[in-house]
């Protein structure tokens, strides 16, 4: 078997980009409901022929990569599905419109895109996940917004924004607790070094929000008011349907494992549909079923598939309409296609060697953080997955920072400053693919207003370069 150099190393992933990018051109958002797909799976192929023929690797050791690539990314697929059943009963139930009613009626226009960001921020902090909060009070603030008028990218935004510093410094988030363990650091002393560079993204992140709203034009001709009336025609809306995701909050806090808890939840979202919500229950089943079996036709149909409610409002019935657990079908196909990628990428050996050819730019602090960052995004975009994208830099770096006499919280704050906050913002990333399924926007369309993931690689840099609470070992 040889080594593959430095230009054999790069052009599966030139062409990679190459291909998505005229996908983008050509399909826009629908780029990942298929031609995504084939650009991965077409990159992998043309990946292992270079590296059968040319690198003389076996089939099968590649095919390993690809199933080890698999098994950490198993997990994540499930939660997916569970987010996807969430969603449909959350909807169904009344819970997602009830946090729309509320919100309409506390949150001013004009600061609603602040009080998103700060309010994922919290819930994520609580329960250390950034997509069990885009996919539950994330998706109920975007479609609040867009009744406002908000323009939807704005709201993902900071929805994506806020739901990413949360999960960055909880204690509860297992990116957090995979940046600690992997560079050697106690987890509270890795969150409390984090937070150096995270509260001057906040602050930044909160002033542009805060001025966004403030000259970003809303539907002015909406009158709220009836949107208001238009909801509660439709759904029985209560505070108490609230607890509901207060009980998911609990479970996470208790750490019951995230699938089983999402599990619960849509679970409890649809028993709670069928005392709370009987008439559209009853607009779901088929006609001639009894009272009974229409409860349990409507509960697995608001988990498991598409359901439209029929309304008055044009804008009410596409928020309402669900597509429960088929909803995610396209993004475990794109999941599948990342890993059989990103697996060939590293079973091959072209991420070692373009990691390797990284670490000869390592002279001083500036360019030993920066060259961390830019190898956790490379990463985020070859192996499409944030937790390899957070182990592979944890594991390379680890004897540098060492031997240069730093600290080894330096290496994983940068690995959450680069890795963790970054992934959402590639198209074909694990984190990307997801986000981008659950709020319905295309991940180039909302990249620009992800001010504090874009900020926060920026701010880690450059407060190392200034030697700001840089710490070395004694």
């Amino acid at each position: 078997m040889k080594k593959p150099g430095l230009f054999i190393s790069l052009f599966p992933v030139v062409v990679l980009i190459t291909i998505i990018f005229f996908g983008v051109k050509l399909f826009d958002a629908d780029v990942t409901a298929g031609p995504a797909q084939i650009a991965l799976l077409f990159t992998a192929v043309l990946t292992s022929i270079i590296a059968i023929s040319h690198l003389k690797i076996p089939w099968e050791k590649l095919e390993e990569g690809i199933m080890d690539h698999l098994s950490k990314t198993g997990s994540s697929i499930f939660i997916l599905l569970m987010i996807g059943a969430v969603t449909g009963s959350w909807m169904i139930s009344g819970v997602v419109p009830s946090m729309i009613y509320y919100s309409l009626m506390i949150i001013s226009p004009k600061v609603f895109l602040l009080v998103s960001f700060i309010i994922t921020g919290i819930v994520s902090l609580m329960i250390g996940s950034s997509w069990t909060t885009i996919g539950t009070i994330g998706l109920a603030l975007l479609s609040a917004g867009q009744i406002l008028g908000i323009p939807a990218p704005w709201l993902a935004g900071a929805i994506i924004s806020g739901a990413y510093f949360g999960d960055k410094i909880s204690p509860l988030s297992d990116s957090t607790n995979l940046a600690a363990s992997v560079s050697g650091v106690n987890l509270y002393v890795h969150v409390k070094y984090m937070l150096v560079t995270s509260i001057p993204a906040f602050i930044l992140s909160a002033i542009f929000f805060f001025v966004a709203g403030l000259i970003i034009p809303v539907n002015s001709s909406l009158n709220v008011d009836s949107q208001l009336v238009n909801i509660s025609s439709v759904f029985n809306i209560s505070p108490l349907l609230l607890l509901v995701p207060v009980f998911t909050i609990v479970l996470i806090i208790k750490k019951v494992s995230p699938f089983i808890t999402l599990f619960l939840s849509a679970l409890l979202g649809a028993v709670v549909a069928c005392f709370t919500q009987p008439e559209i229950c009853a607009q779901i089943s088929p006609q001639g079923v009894s009272k009974g079996m229409s409860y349990i036709y409507a509960s697995l149909k608001m988990l498991s598939s598409n359901v439209s409610i029929e309304t008055s409002d044009a804008m009410l019935n596409t928020l309402t309409s669900t597509k429960g657990m088929a909803g995610m079908l396209n993004t475990v196909w794109i999941i599948l296609s990342v890993v059989t990628f990103g697996g060939v990428m590293e079973a091959s050996g072209m991420i070692a060697t373009i990691t390797n050819k990284m670490m000869l730019l390592v002279k001083n602090t500036f360019t030993l953080v920066s060259s961390t960052v830019g190898t956790s995004i490379f990463f985020n975009m070859t192996l499409c997955d944030q937790y390899m994208a957070i182990l592979l830099p944890g594991k390379m770096f680890s004897e540098t920072y060492k031997k240069m006499g730093y600290e080894p919280r330096l290496l994983s704050r940068t690995l959450e400053d680069s890795a963790t906050v970054t992934s959402v913002l590639v198209p074909w990333n694990t984190c990307g693919v997801v986000q981008s399924s659950v709020l319905g926007i295309a991940t180039m369309t909302y990249l620009p207003y992800c001010f504090f993931n874009l900020i926060s690689p920026i701010i880690t840099i450059f407060v190392s370069s200034i030697g700001y609470k840089v710490i070395r070992k004694t």
